[in-house]
């Protein structure tokens, strides 16, 4: 297979030249033509830029945000030269008459259609479709004028204005003797053509920098923070919960602080029972006469009338329907009670004990918006129930009775049912390694399958796909066939009852088994895996997971005598183990996992991402090594996932991770530390260093060739110099890579990338004297990190995101001689440089 390129036209240097000196007068022409005068009127200026001066201790970014003008933005791509060159195609008055005459032709349609109100209904629909998008035109302009931005014509008001909002919000900040002014300017020294052919009406004298300067002078700081409650019950929860104030003494004064504060004090009332209480009850008086630049904070909580304090809530009763938004005329829902709980039913299709130790709301408790809210949240997690609530009801009085059944509540918690069925079928194609295949995959859910809120998951795949060789530079078709099984139970199944004291965790025990057929024109290769999870949550953002039993047994019935004499010479020149993936293998091992993310799907959040990860394999393989046919290896192996998501907009990303991994086998085995080939760390590929095809980056510095038949290296006619492997997998036991991803806005529902890549893998034995460099060493391993550059584009339609990023080499350090490669870069004639991966979702 030939090295894939973008183009295959391949110019001479005279044609080059050419191109580029075409290109060249090209743009000049068109940046001439495309001036910003052409779109302003008379005495109007263009907002060029804004300048902020003086902020030191102010949050620069939060006053940007104040800013009523902004200028057109310029990254990733100049969007008022975009506008421009769609206004150069706008004709607003021909579109005015094309929508005039099509309204007039529907409107003269429509009557004589009368009164056949189904043609009228057709006639008025298709004159929707075709006038919106006219009007769409006229309302935001052409496509073109749609993709960029419309110049922002400077307006003096919207200056003042900004001047207040900055002015307010500094005093909020505890800056109360702050002072804020602005002025424009036509200062604008960047270069551009109008400073060549400069006349004294052009653009270059029509651009506007407005520059605001802040004086902070001496902030405001807390001194005394004093309580004012009426209430000595209330006084005393608030009292106990000070520990945990968001206010300190000697920080400076902070109007968003003093309100989330309000907030935490609501919520920390309304867990101790005051279901009632409101934020209105609070407020917070600041006194800045004492002591200059000083400010004495009085928090205070009024009583809800004269005379009266606040009530302290019960809950008397609850009442769980687990068939909520079910009717039946007639009938009446049977009861059920476990535990004080009323269960109440059509026909009781869930366990009460499993749905009992999803209750945080109990009878005869207080009143707690947190049990509330993990109530619900829990019942969620069930995947039970479409959705859930938690309503409470206060108990009136009985026959003048006002003293017993004051501060009562009836919980009632109103769950409905999902299908119990769910079954999805999905039908595609791939393109991968320059060969189409079809596939199809089922899945089949099952909910409450015993009774018990458990989840029973089945799925079927089958497919063809293309695929690199192994070991060549070419691509063969695959045979996939799988099967797999997964049983979720709401509790942990463990010989002893603690699913009581663990209910707040969630546990779970999830119960997995897969079979996985290829075949391939190398081989024939079966993996049939079994493992035993129990799962539960720290919060709503950490998750731990532990496998006891991890079981998996890898078995190639059939392998071609060339593909396996190939493993042979790769494992006797090369060091490869890639031979152990085609032996049959038997793979026991406990796992355990901690992951946290407090990102959302669709990754919208300022977040953070750490995945913890521990496996030992192996222990017991004494017990039955010698009683199978199946080679077992003991091994131990650690990895670290770190990822950080900046949000620097509504949609502007700066995101970075860190990646790393070791793994080594226990005891050796046949005289070597071996590992089983799947455990190895692999670097390269579409969410690693994309510059590098999948799985083929490293090791260390070592540079692999391709071989004759002999194992000697395969010599380029033409340069007389080996030819380099760019095929061969490159397994590693050392794993150190890192990304930095920029993420912006397009248009639309469109988002570009920019990143930059770096990492690699080594091994930790000297196999040979040939591969020291592919050795892991702390004093040059730092040396060894390849690097990678790209853009990407992301089409995001919120469900699915799919993803096409473009990277290519910059520092490869398996490259013989310079490896500073970037420079042998050249669109079409670049082999082995740039790499393409299409995916779906984010890389990270």
């Amino acid at each position: 297979m030939k090295p894939y390129s973008l183009f295959t036209f391949r110019p001479g240097r005279h044609t080059e030249r050419l191109l580029t000196r075409a290109a060249l007068a090209g743009a000049l022409l068109l940046a001439a033509g495309c001036s910003p005068l052409r779109l302003l009127g008379p005495k109007q200026k263009l907002l060029s830029r804004i300048r902020l001066e003086g902020v030191q201790e102010a949050d620069a970014e939060r006053i940007a945000a104040l800013y009523q003008q902004k200028p057109n933005s310029r990254f990733p791509l100049p969007k008022l030269t975009i506008y421009q060159l769609g206004n150069r195609f706008y004709n607003k008055e021909r579109l005015q008459a094309k929508l005039q005459r099509i309204r007039q032709e529907f409107d003269e349609r429509t009557q004589a259609a009368r009164p056949d109100s189904v043609k009228v209904g057709k006639l008025l629909v298709r004159r929707e479709k075709r006038t919106r998008r006219l009007q769409l035109a006229l309302d935001k302009g052409n496509a073109i004028m749609r993709l960029g931005e419309p110049p922002v014509i400077y307006d003096s008001t919207l200056t003042a204005k900004t001047v207040e909002q900055i002015a307010i919000f500094l005093k909020s900040e505890g800056f109360f003797r702050s002072q804020v002014s602005a002025t424009d300017t036509v200062v604008d020294r960047r270069f551009s053509l109008a400073h060549l052919f400069a006349r004294p009406d052009t653009v270059h004298n029509r651009r506007v920098t407005v520059t605001y300067r802040i004086r902070e002078n001496q902030p405001f700081h807390y001194t005394q923070l004093d309580y004012d409650i009426a209430d000595s019950a209330v006084a005393r929860v608030v009292l106990a919960g000070q520990p945990a104030s968001l206010l300190r003494v000697n920080e400076r004064y902070n109007e968003n602080v003093i309100g989330q504060e309000r907030s935490r004090l609501e919520t920390l009332l309304k867990n101790a029972g005051y279901y009632d209480f409101r934020q209105q009850y609070i407020t917070l008086e600041a006194d800045t006469s004492f002591a200059p630049t000083t400010v004495r904070l009085r928090t205070i909580i009024a009583d809800p009338g004269p005379g009266e304090q606040h009530q302290v809530y019960h809950i008397k009763r609850v009442r769980f329907i687990t068939d909520a938004g079910t009717t039946r005329f007639g009938v009446k829902r049977d009861t059920l009670v476990r535990d004080s709980v009323y269960y109440l039913a059509y026909q009781h299709r869930f366990s009460t004990r499993v749905l009992d130790r999803k209750l945080s709301v109990r009878p005869g408790e207080r009143y707690s918006l947190q049990n509330t809210l993990q109530t619900q949240r829990q019942l969620s997690d069930l995947d039970m129930f479409r959705f859930n609530t938690v309503s409470y009801n206060k108990i009136r009085p009985v026959n003048g009775d006002s003293i017993s059944n004051r501060g009562q509540l009836i919980a009632t918690v109103n769950a409905s049912p999902t299908k119990k069925y769910q079954e999805t079928t999905e039908f595609g194609g791939t393109y991968v390694a320059g060969l189409p295949g079809p596939f199809i995959n089922f899945r089949l859910k099952v909910r409450n399958i015993f009774g018990g809120a458990e989840v029973l998951e089945l799925g079927l795949r089958s497919g063809f796909e293309g695929q690199l060789s192994r070991t060549e530079d070419r691509s063969v078709l695959t045979t996939q066939l799988g099967a797999n099984a997964n049983l979720v139970l709401p509790q942990f199944l463990v010989p002893w009852n603690m699913n009581r004291f663990l209910t707040r965790y969630n546990p779970k025990t999830r119960i997995s088994s897969s079979y996985t057929y290829v075949r391939r024109p190398e081989y024939t290769r079966t993996n049939l895996e079994a493992t035993y999870d129990y799962i539960w949550q720290r919060s709503v953002f950490h998750q731990y997971v532990l496998t006891p039993f991890d079981l998996s047994v890898i078995y190639t019935p059939t392998i071609d005598d060339q593909f396996r004499k190939d493993l042979e010479t790769l494992r006797v020149t090369q060091g490869s183990p890639l031979f152990r993936s085609f032996t049959s293998l038997f793979i026991p091992s406990i796992n355990a996992t901690s992951l946290y993310n407090s990102n959302d799907f669709t990754q919208t959040r300022d977040a953070r991402y750490l995945r913890l990860f521990a496996e030992v394999g192996g222990l017991t393989r004494s017990l039955y090594q010698n009683s199978t046919n199946l080679t077992v290896y003991d091994f131990a192996k650690l990895s670290a996932d770190y990822r950080r998501y900046h949000k620097l907009g509504p949609k502007s990303y700066f995101v970075y991770r860190l990646n790393t991994g070791v793994a080594h086998a226990l005891t050796k085995t046949d005289g070597q530390y071996t590992i089983p080939y799947d455990k190895y760390f692999f670097a390269g590929g579409s969410s690693s260093v994309r510059a590098w095809r999948p799985r083929r980056l490293g090791t260390g510095s070592y540079t692999t060739y391709k071989l004759n038949d002999d194992g000697s290296n395969r010599i380029d006619e033409e340069t007389g110099l080996p030819v380099r492997d760019y095929d061969l997998e490159q397994p590693g036991e050392v794993l150190i890579e890192g990304n930095l991803e920029y993420r912006f806005p397009i248009y639309s529902f469109i988002n570009g990338a920019l990143f930059t890549d770096f990492g690699n893998v080594w091994t930790l034995q000297e196999q040979d004297a040939k591969r020291q460099e592919a050795v892991f060493r702390l004093n040059r391993f730092y040396r060894q990190f390849a690097v990678g550059s790209g853009i990407g584009i992301r089409f995001d339609f919120t469900f699915l995101i799919l993803r096409l990023d473009v990277a290519t080499k910059v520092y490869d350090p398996t490259a013989p001689g310079n490896k500073y490669v970037l420079p042998n870069f050249r669109l079409g004639k670049s082999p082995n440089q740039t790499a393409f991966n299409l995916g779906i979702g984010y890389p990270f």
